[in-house]
């Protein structure tokens, strides 16, 4: 025999559900301290030195600097930075990825392993002044191995000039802050190639080097390019290694903006700096828009 039937809810209001949104509406606060550097350290600095290039020194809007851009020099200028860029981030890119390589077969908490990534990281960092001095110290026209060459084996590297402290001077310099980079941004791709791929390979008569002709390259294709655009973006905006060696002469374009803000015989065109960092802008701009894009597809082989 069924017993009675339960008694009715008591009367009154449903019980309230924990309150989450009002938790989570405050979470964005977490972002205020990183707001507030990216707009007083990064976009109020770039918004006046962009917005400098279209005004004159008395404060009246001309696009006399803008146009400036056209020159001969400020062309070869950036012409420059962009060859310079695309050689040391080539370079970097292709020793980096061998680099890679050649630290995949090893354990990834090993000591090799461990030491290359932690002397990665430091070297990508090592730059400025710093480097430029370790240059000097080793290959410059007293430096150690100079000397050495010179006295011990007669080869004199300056023959045919002091290239250290010229355009091609800055080659060596950035190839070996690039490299490192590399490693840093290309090995997680190169380990993010799954075993079972190799596996499936293997199973179907494949050989190695199918694997990395029809699986590997095609992969890590998006992730290498997406590393190499980095690199680009990383040697073209570099002042300080750059600003160290070539004390003489505007050879790229973070030169020539020095130059435009410390020249006393650029007449008429104080504000040309402006002018440079908005081409500079644009440049890194496309290229990093570029590396989003490849980047994303690159992602979704590292799911």
């Amino acid at each position: 025999m069924a017993g009675p039937p339960p008694p009715p809810p008591p009367a009154g209001p449903p019980p309230r559900a924990p309150a989450r949104r009002s938790a989570s509406s405050w979470a964005w606060l977490g972002l205020v301290p990183f707001a507030a550097y990216v707009l007083l350290f990064l976009a109020v600095p770039t918004f006046l030195a962009v917005a400098s290039g279209f005004f004159s020194k008395e404060g009246a809007f001309t696009w006399h600097n803008v146009a400036a851009l056209g020159d001969p020099v400020v062309v070869t200028t950036f012409a420059n930075s962009a060859w310079l860029s695309v050689l040391t981030a080539v370079v970097g890119a292709i020793v980096g990825a061998l680099v890679c390589y050649a630290l995949l077969g090893l354990p990834v908490e090993g000591t090799v392993r461990t030491t290359v990534d932690a002397a990665a990281g430091m070297l990508a960092q090592f730059g400025g002044v710093m480097l430029a001095f370790a240059f000097i110290a080793t290959i410059g026209i007293q430096g150690v191995l100079k000397v050495f060459l010179d006295e011990s084996l007669g080869i004199d590297i300056y023959a045919n000039g002091t290239w250290l402290y010229e355009l091609p001077g800055l080659i060596l310099p950035y190839i070996y802050f690039q490299i490192p980079l590399m490693v840093i941004t290309f090995m997680p791709a190169l380990a993010a190639l799954k075993s079972q791929w190799a596996e499936a390979n293997l199973t179907l008569g494949g050989t190695r080097t199918t694997f990395w002709t029809r699986i590997g390259i095609p992969v890590l294709a998006p992730s290498f390019l997406a590393s190499t655009l980095l690199l680009f973006a990383n040697s073209f905006s570099s002042y300080a290694t750059a600003a160290a060696l070539a004390s003489q002469g505007s050879q790229i374009v973070p030169l020539q903006i020095r130059t435009s803000l410390t020249s006393e015989t650029v007449l008429g065109r104080e504000n040309l700096a402006g002018a440079l960092a908005l081409g500079m802008i644009i440049v890194v701009g496309v290229v990093m828009a570029l590396y989003s894009l490849v980047q994303r597809r690159a992602a979704r082989w590292q799911a």
